[in-house]
């Protein structure tokens, strides 16, 4: 068998089981088997979401290409601490279930124009300060909003499967996006930013994410929302987050954000549609509360 295949294999189990053990139950359960009372799911989710949050940001440093001597470079990581800080009080709080505030408003049109910029605007990001501003915004926002998708209780020990079935949602579409495109894929659908990419495949993973959105919906009646229109968000927005870090490597020639994960290059390449989906999910969520 080869060799980069084995590694493909490898690192994509690897890395769906720590997604898997860390957004569902399973994983305080297994880890409290072995030492009772040792943690709790909602720890071990936030641990998680840290971790992609950091790896995700150093890759976005380096694809930059930040001027060594600059004071940006430096600044990046206090000022992502500063804001993943302020989202991590509200997840301990409780406090992302009971209002939606203007700061949260503003954080989501900043994701909307740190996009708007690098698609239309990409000279900006030439310089060290829209480097700097582009990095906190695309990492520490997103993974900050994925901390409000889920609900806890450390008094009864629950975790909602919210952000576990986001990312089968995920996966499906851009399985199914892949698999469609492969066999019938004949129109580009952006052949200057992601080559591979296709109308019908997109159309694919639209259709057939729905319809494992209807079953997660049928069987699972107890989680947030109505999971055929967070379906059908994940599978136009899944895509679109694929386009946006592919078009920040196009932007400073980079292939891959790293190589954390064997066989699939970095965090953000595995990530990039979660990053993208997380905020979009999230203010579903909240205007769904409203209808």
């Amino acid at each position: 068998m080869d060799k980069n295949l084995v590694q493909r294999i490898f690192g994509g189990l690897l890395y769906g089981l720590i997604v898997i053990l860390c957004t569902t139950p399973l994983g305080a359960e297994l880890i409290n088997k072995i030492s009772p009372g040792l943690i709790q799911q909602h720890n071990l989710y936030y641990g998680l979401i840290t971790l992609f949050l950091f790896l995700g940001a150093w890759e976005c440093v380096k694809i930059m290409k930040f001027n060594h001597k600059s004071w940006e470079k430096w600044v990046v990581f206090p000022i992502i601490v500063f804001v993943f800080y302020r989202f991590s009080k509200r997840y301990f709080q409780h406090g992302f279930y009971y209002d939606f505030n203007l700061s949260e408003i503003l954080a989501l049109s900043l994701i909307l124009i740190a996009v708007i910029t690098l698609f239309k605007f990409s000279k900006e990001l030439y310089y060290d300060n829209g480097k700097l501003i582009f990095t906190v915004i695309y990492t520490a926002l997103p993974f900050g909003f994925a901390l409000g998708l889920p609900k806890f209780s450390a008094v009864n020990e629950t975790f909602t499967l919210e952000v576990f079935f986001l990312f089968a949602l995920i996966w499906s579409s851009d399985s199914f996006a892949f698999f469609t495109g492969k066999f019938f894929g004949k129109h580009k659908m952006a052949p200057k930013i992601s080559p591979k990419k296709t109308w019908e495949g997109f159309a694919g993973g639209v259709l057939l994410t729905l319809v494992v959105a209807f079953f997660i919906e049928r069987l699972h009646p107890d989680l947030r929302g109505n999971w055929i229109v967070v379906g059908f968000l994940v599978s136009v927005f899944a895509p679109f987050g694929d386009l946006v870090e592919s078009q920040l490597k196009r932007t400073f020639g980079v292939k891959d954000s790293g190589n954390v994960i064997p066989g699939h290059g970095g965090i953000l390449d595995r990530l990039d549609s979660f990053i993208i989906c997380a905020p979009v999910v999230y203010l579903y969520f909240i205007l769904e509360k409203f209808i």
